[in-house]
């Protein structure tokens, strides 16, 4: 991972390379307050119709720089020739053991790339650079809820492997956990609890989408496929 100053020091930089065959001049840097609305924008157009008709991660977007859980060194563009293509985001995140000891973790969401852009591996840089960077800022764990598909082959498993579910409890099979550290969950049975930045109501994200330019809401079957992942649970073995 290659660290720079940018801006008078008030970025970082933390990818800087240049494709010899493509020419592409890739960089990966902190978001400034100059990359929001292209980021909301983006992250609209990457997420509409996706899981629901319509969507709601550009309103969570919007609404979570200001939290006390947002974690802004995590806050992360990836731009290609200068334009952003990609983006990721982390919030703070707590596990809560057996004894009632609570374990900071961090969760990352939403991430997106641009529509054109997508399965070219830039959403694995992005997630393989902060990786890097959590686990200097001396984070040790990832908690996501996600479609399996798209992060296993980045290292994660299945909640129930490390004892992470929900009260109950219960093993979505959507949440996802990484380990930075190896081991670090050793020994417990952890219930995992997410900001309340998180808890969106679809009425808000109504009255912002109505600030924006009007996009169609329409049904695809990747709103099918979510709606089977998200609602299924992996049985506890007894």
């Amino acid at each position: 991972m290659v660290v720079t100053n940018d801006f008078g020091g008030k970025n970082m930089i933390y990818l800087n390379q240049t494709d010899p065959t493509t020419n592409e001049h890739l960089i990966i840097r902190n978001e400034t307050p100059d990359d929001y609305l292209a980021v909301e924008a983006m992250t609209r157009a990457a997420f509409w119709n996706l899981y629901i008709p319509g969507c709601m991660e550009h309103y969570l977007v919007h609404q979570m720089r200001d939290t006390s859980d947002f974690i802004a060194p995590l806050d992360l563009v990836l731009t290609r020739n200068d334009q952003i293509v990609g983006n990721i985001m982390y919030t703070k995140a707590t596990l809560t053991d057996e004894t009632g000891h609570v374990k900071p973790v961090i969760t990352f969401g939403p991430i997106c790339v641009q529509p054109g852009y997508q399965r070219r591996g830039f959403s694995k840089l992005l997630i393989n650079t902060s990786f890097e960077l959590a686990k200097s800022l001396g984070h040790d764990t990832v908690i996501i809820f996600g479609m399996p598909a798209n992060y296993v082959a980045r290292g994660f498993r299945n909640g129930y492997d490390f004892h992470v579910g929900l009260p109950g409890p219960q093993y979505p099979t959507a949440m996802l956990v990484k380990e930075l550290v190896p081991h670090v969950l050793d020994g417990h049975d952890w219930t995992y609890q997410e900001s309340p930045v998180m808890e969106v109501t679809m009425a808000n994200v109504e009255a912002f989408d109505n600030t924006l330019p009007p996009l169609k809401k329409a049904w695809q079957p990747s709103q099918e496929e979510f709606k089977i992942i998200s609602h299924s649970f992996i049985q506890k073995n007894e």
